[in-house]
């Protein structure tokens, strides 16, 4: 099978995370999206993380909402001794389900800084990579500087690929503030 990895913080999970799954699923044709709930980001701060067990949970019930979708809310990053880097990911679930084909799953903000990630010539020469757009940042240019980095250290690519998937206006941080505030969010969430 064809499997989607999209991993994240999911804090919380939104309108915007629900649109890139349904294109996953229906234009690029995934059989399963997985969305990966990572206890910690390495590039993020720990103490403004929710618990992952709560992310977790609300997750898998933003998603049973949604019966539709061939998502699964997957707990794999939780049972990875940390810290949790993405090749860790990636080999536990090639590992776990030799059969499939798995392809990453980044937004374009991520692409910025892929060039630092953890063994990133193993991610690139072993998976596919699919970058959706977001807000701020230009992914064909960042696209062009990580191809230029992968030929100047003679990284081979497997694929890093643009897709064109729905850019929904919103943010996990933008709704954490705005619900900090005391506004209504439910617009928002999934």
């Amino acid at each position: 099978m064809k499997i989607a990895v999209y991993p994240g913080s999911f804090d919380p999970l939104h309108v915007g995370h629900l649109a890139i799954m349904e294109y996953l699923t229906g234009e690029q044709a995934f059989d399963w999206v997985y969305l990966v709930i990572s206890p910690q980001n390495p590039f993020k701060d720990p103490s403004k993380a929710a618990n992952a067990l709560k992310r977790l949970n609300d997750a898998i019930a933003a998603v049973k909402r949604h019966p539709e979708l061939r998502v699964w809310v997957d707990d794999i990053e939780l049972n990875i001794p940390p810290p949790n880097y993405t090749i860790k990911t990636l080999d536990a679930l090639k590992e776990r389900e030799p059969e499939n084909d798995f392809t990453l799953i980044i937004g374009a903000d991520n692409l910025a800084g892929l060039s630092r990630w953890r063994q990133v010539r193993k991610i690139l020469s072993g998976y596919e990579v699919m970058v959706y757009p977001r807000r701020g940042f230009d992914s064909p240019k960042l696209l062009e500087e990580l191809l230029q980095w992968c030929s100047e250290k003679h990284v081979h690519c497997k694929g890093v690929h643009l897709i064109d998937a729905p850019l929904v206006d919103i943010s996990s941080s933008e709704i954490r503030n705005a619900e900090a505030k005391g506004l209504d969010v439910s617009e928002w969430l999934m």
